[in-house]
């Protein structure tokens, strides 16, 4: 595949440094992880409180040892991080970038599913 300059497009990204294929590779992963209609609510959740496997297997419906699958995949990315209290482990989503994005893909769509409209 040649490398061929990025094209110009108008609006306010017109000077962004096009991605690398490394930078896709890892966007693209990080989507596709996020894909999962469950890891996409737990993710939900920890950006919004901490959790213990146990609650967050209640609020999702599914069970622990699921649920704990879910987690380490997502932790293993880089998602979520996790702090051990006692017996307990707890999960968040602390990262400002993976919260700005769970902020906008839920400001953007509507309960029913449908995209939202602009305000």
């Amino acid at each position: 595949m040649a490398n061929l300059p990025a094209a110009s497009a108008p609006g306010p990204s017109s000077h962004a440094v096009e991605p690398t294929q490394p930078q896709l590779r890892s966007a693209a992963a990080t989507f596709a992880l996020l894909s999962s209609p469950a890891r996409l609510h737990l993710a939900w959740l920890m950006a919004h409180e901490t959790f213990d496997v146990g609650t967050l297997a209640g609020r999702v419906g599914l069970s622990i040892a699921t649920t704990s699958q879910h987690l380490g995949k997502l932790r293993l990315a880089g998602v979520i991080s996790a702090r051990r209290e006692g017996r307990h482990t707890y999960y968040a989503v602390d990262d400002p970038h993976v919260l700005a994005m769970i902020e906008q893909i839920f400001s953007h769509i509507a309960a029913d599913g449908t995209l939202a409209p602009d305000p």
